[in-house]
């Protein structure tokens, strides 16, 4: 008998690894908290975003006497997306960067979604390849020693590629992974032109309109050459109502976007250098 319930109980598990749901979205949005989802916006909508960072939450530089990071803003972006078909969508920001080391800062991506998970065509997984760029626009410091001199205009310039591969369980779990290369083209002398990392995430619909989410992403490189560098983590809860997405979220990332978060993230969240953060974006049809 116990034998086989065992052997019943093996077959469950190797259908549910092996083909996955219909699932028509695996995230509730094309972000999870800092980096992007496998998620692509609709054919001909246009997303307008606002994403704000505020100081820190507590340590030296949070606290009440600075209203737990609320009267320091870390961060702030804007920005316009736009689904060109249900598979590929585009972007474009400017945010006015955390200073280190960059201000004055556009962005643009473009992602394409090449698989969807599927039951019935026996596809077990969604994937995406994302690619970003940033640039920076800040004026140029005299300093030849500081990574900011900028001798030439192609060094203000940053880049990422990605593969983002998610899954969902049932109605409810969605788990990704996503493996991702970040190159600078001016970086400090104790720094890496390029960066390896491999971020996680999952995201638990708690209802239809309420979703709880993590990401973490973990950089592969020198302490001896980036000591000061930390592993960004963030944790947050999203809304969605009328229309409109609402993310609350923690972190101890400043700056938006793979180019910034990956290779600049300095805060430790053992020394309460963690801070809020929300983002909101609305869905017009074009």
């Amino acid at each position: 008998m116990i034998k086989k319930t065992t052997t019943l109980l093996f077959i469950l598990l190797l259908n549910v690894l092996s083909f996955g749901q219909d699932v028509q979205e695996t995230f509730t949005s094309s972000r999870i908290i800092n980096g992007h989802s496998v998620e692509t916006l609709k054919s001909r909508i246009l997303q307008f975003r606002i994403e704000h960072r505020f100081g820190d939450f507590a340590g030296a530089n949070g606290g009440l006497q600075n209203m737990f990071g609320f009267d320091n803003v870390a961060d702030v972006r804007f920005a316009f997306e736009y689904g060109v078909s249900d598979k590929l969508m585009l972007g474009f920001g400017r945010s006015k960067g955390t200073g280190t080391p960059y201000r004055s800062l556009l962005d643009g991506f473009i992602k394409y979604r090449f698989l969807r998970q599927n039951k019935e065509k026996g596809m077990p997984i969604s994937a995406a390849l994302i690619e970003t760029a940033s640039l920076t626009y800040m004026t140029a410091s005299l300093d030849e020693g500081q990574v900011s001199h900028f001798p030439e205009f192609v060094h203000r310039l940053a880049y990422s590629s990605q593969l983002n591969i998610s899954r969902k369980f049932g109605e409810r779990l969605s788990l990704a992974i996503m493996p991702t290369y970040v190159h600078r083209n001016y970086v400090d002398l104790d720094d890496q032109n390029g960066l390896f990392a491999l971020g996680s995430a999952f995201a638990f619909r708690l209802s239809k309109e309420f979703s709880i989410s993590a990401e973490y992403y973990h950089v592969f490189t020198s302490n001896v050459m980036r000591p000061t560098h930390k592993n960004s983590l963030g944790l947050a809860f999203e809304w969605i109502t009328n229309g409109h997405n609402f993310k609350l979220n923690l972190t101890n990332s400043k700056g938006f976007g793979e180019t910034q978060f990956i290779p600049c993230t300095y805060s430790n969240w053992l020394d309460g250098q963690f801070r809020i953060g929300f983002s909101i974006a609305r869905d017009f049809k074009i």
